[in-house]
C-alpha cells in the first residue's frame, strides 16, 4: 500500500476518475465514506486523517463520481453506483482488514460493503448513519413529484444550491433498503448519533441497532448534537470510537 495523502490520486473505473487520498500505515486500515453530496475533505474525514497519522494507521479517503475532485456528473450518481465505486476503491487500494467509517449516506453504503466483503471488514462506524433514507426521508408528496418529474430539488439545510435528488437515485435506494428485516452483518458496529439530528432521527439509529445481526453493536447518542456532528467535542467522540476499535482485545 503506497500513497501520499498530501496529493490526491485517481483510480480509473468505467470511464470515471475517482479521486482518493491514501495514507500508508498499519492494519486495519480506516476507510472514510462521505455522505450525500459531500466529499473527502470534510472536518470529520480530516480529523480521522490526523488521528491515523498520529497512530501510524493506514487511511483511505475518496470522492464518489460527480462529487469533490472525481469526474462525472452528480445527477448520474445512484446509491448502487456509489456502492460499487466504494467496493472497487477498497478492494483495489487497501490490503488486509479495514474499518469502514461512513457518514450519513456513507453509513448506509458501509453496511452494504460489510455484507459484500465480510472477510475484509473488521468493523463499521456509522456517523449519523442514514440507511433507507429514500424511504423515510421523503414525504408522499415528494415521492409523487419524483415519479412525475424525474427529480426533486429541496432546500439545502446548510445553505447554497438546492439539494438535488434524481428518480434514478431514489429508485436505487429503494432497491437497497436494509431496515425491512435482519441485516446479516456480524462484525462490531458503532453508531454515533446526535440527539437533535433533524435529518436522520435517532429512531432510525435505534431501528438499525435492532436489525443488525451482530451482537456487538453500540449506539452513542451525543447530547445536543445535530446531523453534521462536526463540533470539536463531537469529532473527539468519533475519534475515540474509532480508536477503541483499534485497541487489542483483552
Amino acid at each position: 500500500m503506497t500513497g501520499d495523502p498530501a496529493h490526491p490520486r485517481f483510480l480509473d473505473l468505467d470511464g470515471v476518475r475517482l479521486a482518493y487520498r491514501l495514507r500508508p500505515g498499519s492494519a486495519p486500515a480506516l476507510a472514510f465514506l462521505p455522505g450525500y453530496a459531500s466529499d473527502m475533505e470534510g472536518a470529520k474525514a480530516l480529523a480521522l486523517e490526523a488521528f491515523a497519522a498520529r497512530c501510524g494507521v493506514a487511511m483511505l479517503r475518496f470522492d464518489y463520481s460527480g462529487t469533490g475532485m472525481s469526474s462525472g456528473r452528480f445527477e448520474d450518481g445512484t446509491l448502487e453506483r456509489w456502492l460499487d465505486e466504494a467496493q472497487a476503491v477498497v478492494a483495489r487500494l487497501v490490503e488486509g482488514p479495514v474499518i469502514l467509517v461512513g457518514s450519513s449516506m456513507g453509513g448506509w453504503i458501509s453496511l452494504h460493503l460489510a455484507l459484500r466483503l465480510p472477510e475484509r471488514v473488521r468493523a463499521v462506524v456509522g456517523i449519523a448513519a442514514a440507511p433507507d433514507f429514500t424511504d423515510w426521508g421523503f414525504t408522499a408528496e415528494q415521492k409523487r413529484e419524483l415519479l412525475e418529474h424525474g427529480k426533486i430539488e429541496r432546500p439545502n439545510p446548510y445553505g447554497g444550491e438546492p439539494q438535488l435528488t434524481t428518480l434514478a437515485f431514489w429508485q436505487s435506494g429503494e432497491a437497497l433498503g436494509l431496515l425491512g428485516g435482519p441485516i446479516a452483518v456480524d462484525c462490531p458496529v458503532r453508531l454515533v448519533h446526535g440527539q437533535n439530528d433533524n435529518e436522520v432521527p435517532v429512531a432510525v439509529a435505534l431501528r438499525l441497532m435492532e436489525r443488525l445481526r451482530s451482537a456487538d453493536v453500540q449506539l452513542n447518542i451525543l447530547k445536543g448534537g445535530g446531523h453534521r456532528l462536526s463540533e470539536p467535542r463531537e469529532i473527539a467522540a468519533i475519534v475515540r470510537t474509532v480508536a477503541a476499535l483499534l485497541e487489542p482485545m483483552p
